[in-house]
């Protein structure tokens, strides 16, 4: 069985004259377990849209979305949300970090709504991803790279199945963008998770064996301009 299966997925908004504006319609995708996919798309191709009706953020208007077989289409909201704190992780390209809190209670506050708070894990992912000395500074204390290791070490604190990460090195260099991904990468295989990452950086993207593209499986993308590839 895949560890996530998408089936006619649908999202519409609606816009200011009422009428209705297709952001996904996807027929079918699927990820095995412990998989590492990147999502290739331009902006408004859905990405972002894409990754929270995978994480049960949003609810589809139609279509199911299943994690280790069980459908979030099918769960209330708050069901949602218990799931995703025991079974997902995500990486939000601004990191969405508490401020007023350091780097281990945000770490700790993800644990918190799911599987439980564990400070010796907390403090052993932080120390993972090159934060030992920081464990007690503030997001604003932090650089951009570091706040980045952060949402990472959180979105691996609940020994997630599935790691969604929104353009997670959007606001890095291109030195420290690779150095991010590469992080990523090691630390969802060493955490035996499941990685799906969405991007338009073609540097980032090659970097990945299997490569799909949201402008092909996507089918609301008609409308979106295609890059320049060359």
């Amino acid at each position: 069985m895949p560890l996530l299966e998408v089936e006619n997925l649908l999202k519409a908004y609606t816009g200011p004259d009422g009428s209705r504006h297709g952001v996904v319609d996807i027929p079918g995708f699927v990820m095995g377990e412990g998989e590492a996919v990147a999502l290739a798309g331009p902006s408004g191709s859905g990405k972002t849209t894409f990754l929270h009706l995978v994480a049960g953020i949003l609810a589809a208007d139609s279509g199911r979305v299943r994690i280790d077989g069980s459908d979030l289409a099918g769960m209330a909201e708050h069901e949602r949300d218990r799931f995703r704190a025991r079974h997902v992780g995500y990486i939000f390209q601004t990191f969405n970090l508490l401020q007023g809190f350091t780097c281990m209670e945000n770490v700790l506050l993800g644990m918190s709504f799911g599987h439980g708070m564990d400070r010796g894990r907390a403090e052993a992912l932080l120390r993972r991803v090159g934060l030992g000395e920081r464990l007690h500074h503030y997001p604003r204390q932090l650089s951009t790279g570091q706040q980045q290791r952060v949402a990472v070490a959180r979105a691996l604190a609940g020994k997630p199945r599935i790691v969604l990460a929104d353009e997670p090195t959007g606001n890095l260099d291109p030195h420290h963008a690779q150095e991010a991904l590469a992080l990523i990468r090691e630390a969802c295989a060493e955490n035996g998770s499941a990685l799906l990452l969405v991007s338009h950086d073609r540097d980032i993207l090659a970097r990945f064996g299997h490569v799909a593209s949201l402008l092909e499986i996507n089918r609301a993308c008609a409308g979106v301009a295609r890059p320049n590839t060359r």
